[in-house]
């Protein structure tokens, strides 16, 4: 994203720290009443190489799931190497195979969405996961990912760029759903004939 451009602006006054410092998982649980395939994430449903996540096409047979909220980024921890990244615009629920990482500060959002869709994040999992056929990322490695906190006044200006693009691509992501989700109706219809194009 345009995190690259906000370090380059806050070199003199930006920090190191851990990704700990700003994020943690979430912990909460969510009743599976509470939410719908629409807000449900899992490594199934979370496309690879940072495309965002489709429809679930199921709910678990469970009684809660991870709690995920608006400025959470989510994760999915099973073969990190698909880069599966979604930012959560909505409250939400998550499998145990995805890792939801809510910002410490409601400020932190955008940043650590842009610092977690980094190749370098992705790379850097890869480097601790554990197992061979489905290798999955270390939790403790990964607040241990060495970060670049700007100032205050890099990082108002950095969320004023940034929030409105991820405003933009949930918006868009909603359209191509509606859309999806109309071609899927008429399209059969079109097919035997029960309505034309005239039509």
């Amino acid at each position: 994203m345009v995190y690259q451009y906000l370090i380059e602006i806050s070199k003199s006054t930006a920090i190191s720290c851990l990704l700990k410092d700003i994020a943690q998982f979430s912990t909460s649980r969510r009743p599976t009443t509470s939410i719908s395939t629409d807000t449900y994430y899992t490594t199934e449903n979370m496309l690879p190489n940072k495309k965002g996540a489709t429809i679930a096409t199921f709910l678990p047979q469970v009684d809660q799931v991870t709690a995920c909220n608006l400025g959470d980024t989510l994760v999915s921890n099973i073969r990190p190497y698909f880069k599966k990244i979604v930012y959560c615009t909505a409250p939400a629920g998550c499998s145990a195979d995805v890792l939801c990482l809510t910002p410490k500060s409601s400020e932190y959002s955008a940043l650590l969405y842009s610092l977690l869709y980094d190749d370098h994040f992705f790379d850097y999992v890869v480097s601790g996961s554990k197992g061979t056929k489905m290798p999955r990322g270390d939790k403790n490695q990964i607040l241990l990912y060495s970060v670049k906190l700007p100032d205050s006044h890099s990082l108002s200006k950095f969320n004023a760029t940034a929030m409105p693009i991820l405003e933009m691509q949930e918006e868009s992501r909603q359209e191509i759903r509606v859309l999806t989700n109309l071609r899927d109706y008429l399209l059969p219809l079109l097919l035997n004939g029960q309505i034309s194009i005239g039509d």
